[in-house]
């Protein structure tokens, strides 16, 4: 049996899984974001109790919204900023006494996807997370791939390519929390989609609302999700002229807006080099699941 644990920003998710792909346990808990030992110890415990529970020992993979530095070995890029700056792979080795496996949770993510998901038997398999932020992770033959900086799927945080006069308006008139402008997850995050309904409109909706709006005819609401199909298609097909993978998964809440899987593939080709684009855009079959499902797939 395998251990994975979801850290996310609000809640850790840690689920026993079997070798059949079977959920043997799962078990939620409020993220606590007070110090860092005191998230340590909570991680402790429930290892302590799921393993309790199952009645033996299991691998256990880590899923964190950041990475672990391959230059410091010290978490580094978390929203989570307690564990920011702190050597939690081998704090927790020595608190458990046996070697645990930790990755940013958009690689779990594809990993998950790339193992029994939706892109199940692909090589090279591209998953972005559009949610709050817009993440990414890349995996090659099932494994997660990190890169030599620990950087493999920074996809957010590159600069959103071919910008229009009203995405430079954007740009300019805001900062990333990773300290440039024009980040690609300013574009097409979830609250990404939301901002500009708001700029339109003056409303302050949730996405699944705008998308709700466009599909009775509301013309403001399409125009927004219009606008932000073509900004997501943009920063998908540089990723392709790079990149190339065999097949691109969404995850997120932007994921669930159906009519993307039909319009992306038409305009991604629009953007990438010679016009032409075979890639399939697929919705997560794991949903919210595939991270922490990806973080225990980390020992197959």
């Amino acid at each position: 049996m395998k251990i994975g644990i979801d850290v996310g920003g609000t809640k850790i998710e840690i689920i026993v899984l079997l070798n059949t792909g079977e959920v043997r346990f799962k078990k939620r808990i409020a993220t606590p974001k007070q110090s860092y030992q005191i998230l340590l110890d909570n991680l402790i415990q429930l290892i302590a109790c799921t393993e309790a529970e199952i009645g033996q020992q299991a691998s256990i993979g880590i899923g964190i919204p950041g990475i672990i530095s391959p230059m410091s070995g010290l978490v580094k890029n978390s929203n989570i900023t307690v564990l920011n700056g702190h050597d939690l792979q081998n704090d927790l080795s020595a608190l458990l006494g046996r070697e645990i496996k930790i990755a940013n949770d958009a690689n779990c993510m594809a990993v998950s996807e790339a193992i029994d998901g939706s892109a199940s038997g692909k090589q090279v398999v591209l998953a972005l997370i559009l949610g709050t932020g817009a993440g990414a992770g890349l995996v090659i033959n099932g494994k997660p791939h990190i890169g030599l900086n620990g950087l493999g799927g920074e996809w957010g945080h590159n600069p959103l390519p071919w910008q229009d006069e009203n995405e430079q308006a954007i740009s300019y008139s805001q900062r990333c929390y990773c300290g440039r402008q024009g980040c690609i997850e300013h574009f097409v995050s979830g609250t990404a989609l939301c901002a500009e309904y708001f700029r339109q409109s003056n409303q302050q909706l949730q996405g699944e609302e705008i998308a709700t709006l466009a599909k009775l005819g509301d013309s403001v609401a399409e125009q927004v999700l219009s606008t932000y199909e073509i900004r997501l298609a943009k920063a998908i097909a540089s990723t392709i002229n790079l990149l190339d993978p065999d097949v691109v998964v969404l995850a997120g809440g932007v994921s669930n807006i159906q009519r993307l899987y039909q319009n992306l593939p038409l305009l991604i080709s629009e953007f990438v080099f010679g016009g032409e684009c075979s890639t399939p855009i697929k919705a997560a079959q794991h949903g919210d699941s595939s991270g922490v499902r990806g973080a225990a797939w980390l020992w197959a």
